[in-house]
């Protein structure tokens, strides 16, 4: 399993990481940090987000990922940060779109949770647990990256505990009467009968 993940930003370097999986062991095949000049910005907000769209489209087809995982945005952002932040993970989700990607979101505290073992881990703890975790010979920098490939080893993680338990993807979850027991028919006269438990992962 192949997952490109990306921690978009509002002014920062939108960062991008990829990783791969067996079952046992995970790799990290590429990662970096695209920075958009603060002239360019001003210049052109549209070429900006351009730039980020044509830079994920370049990773899928070089590395051909089976799914997207992405930051979603912190609640506690004010209005103009959100906004921005808001547009680029748009282009984001129409490369995913585009290709055909699935796209998964998770929260930064449910990411640095599942990486660092609690949500309130700084970007240098991160940096230290992403490194371990690939056995990767040099930190990674810069910390954007990092939480990128964070990102992407988060949902390796929710996907194996899925593909574990036989839970459902998320495409599923989408589907009408899907939130039903997975004990067998209900007890309740007419009820209706319908397919196991959906679980829906955090956002």
């Amino acid at each position: 399993m192949r997952i490109l993940g990306i921690d978009p930003a509002a002014a920062g370097p939108t960062g991008y990481g990829i990783v791969e999986s067996d079952g046992r062991h995970c790799r990290m095949l590429h990662y970096g940090a695209l920075k958009i000049p603060a002239s360019q910005r001003k210049t052109s907000e549209g070429a900006a987000l351009r730039e980020v769209h044509e830079l994920l489209c370049r990773l899928i087809k070089e590395f051909a990922p089976d799914a997207m995982a992405v930051e979603s945005i912190f609640s506690a952002l004010n209005v103009k940060t959100a906004l921005r932040l808001a547009e680029v993970r748009g282009v984001v989700l129409l490369a995913a779109a585009q290709h055909g990607l699935p796209i998964h979101s998770y929260a930064p505290r449910q990411v640095k949770a599942s990486i660092a073992g609690h949500g309130h881990a700084d970007k240098r703890q991160m940096q230290i647990m992403v490194r371990a975790i690939l056995s990767m010979s040099a930190t990674p920098e810069p910390a954007d990256a990092a939480d990128a490939l964070a990102v992407a080893l988060c949902h390796l993680q929710v996907e194996q505990a899925r593909r574990r338990f036989k839970l459902p993807n998320r495409a599923d979850l989408a589907k009408p009467g899907s939130f039903a027991t997975a004990t067998g028919p209900a007890s309740t006269e007419g009820a209706t009968r319908g397919g196991p438990l959906r679980i829906l992962s955090a956002h």
